[in-house]
């Protein structure tokens, strides 16, 4: 039977999932929609967590507010099926812009939060803003191949398995050219009141990716640290950008070495 398509954002809800854990809704990067990708990114959480992964397909254009307002609204439908005292958010670089604008707007909603290689500094690279600002003007063929090279900016090729690989190139390459330019257009706009997180009290976990070749990953933890009053940070010193899809890189393990799992 073939797979519903959806038109609009959704919940993924990962094959193994335990509804007496603590809900735990992942926001994924820019181009990832793919289920096989998101699989790898969150296996092992299912550990400890009742996992969600948010999902916009392909061809669906929407705004920072509307995903926000989504995301918000899936997680409230969720708590109430099950209600949960511990919830967590955590954002993946473009997630991690999503995740912001969410506790922006909704600060008491989640219990614990985790930002990995958060894009919220892509405004602030040069190059990255002019290449979003041509990226109109590319033709569609360039925009298929740009796919594949980009690859070795989003993930350092020797510390991903061959199915990451392709996972990973199926996802950037998944997009139509209308919903990249459009992603990026809301990359390059993207702003916070940086007032408003310095309030949230929430424990926040930052990880950042030392080996980014894409962003300063490194430099926006730092950033965010000095912003949130309850964070800390943890550096992975040979990962690269999308570090989830690398071999021996598990996410359920990086929080219960950070001790940021619910006692």
């Amino acid at each position: 039977m073939p797979s519903k398509i959806r038109s609009h954002p959704y919940f993924l809800t990962p094959e193994l999932s335990n509804s007496n854990y603590p809900l735990f809704v992942f926001l994924p990067g820019m181009d990832e929609t793919g289920k096989e990708l998101m699989y790898i990114q969150t296996a092992g959480l299912e550990a400890a967590f009742d996992v969600r992964c948010f999902v916009v397909p392909p061809d669906v254009l929407t705004s920072w507010d509307e995903m926000t307002e989504k995301v918000a609204s899936l997680t409230k439908i969720e708590l109430e099926k099950v209600p949960q005292s511990h919830v967590y958010l955590c954002g993946e670089s473009f997630g991690g812009c999503l995740a912001l604008k969410i506790l922006e707007k909704f600060p008491q909603l989640f219990t614990k939060i985790i930002l990995i290689n958060s894009a919220s500094s892509f405004h602030r690279v040069p190059w990255l803003n002019l290449g979003s600002f041509l990226f109109p003007y590319t033709p569609q063929l360039f925009y298929k191949i740009s796919s594949f090279l980009s690859l070795p900016f989003l993930a350092n090729l020797s510390r991903i398995s061959p199915a990451a690989s392709l996972a990973l190139s199926k996802s950037t390459s998944s997009a139509p050219k209308e919903t990249a330019n459009q992603r990026l257009s809301l990359m390059r706009k993207f702003d916070i009141d940086e007032n408003k997180l310095s309030q949230i009290t929430q424990p926040v976990l930052l990880i950042a990716s030392r080996d980014d070749r894409l962003l300063p990953s490194e430099a926006e933890a730092k950033h965010l640290n000095n912003i949130f009053p309850n964070s800390q940070t943890i550096t992975l010193p040979h990962s690269g950008h999308a570090c989830l899809v690398e071999r021996d890189m598990n996410l359920y393990e990086i929080l219960l070495s950070a001790n940021f799992l619910v006692a």
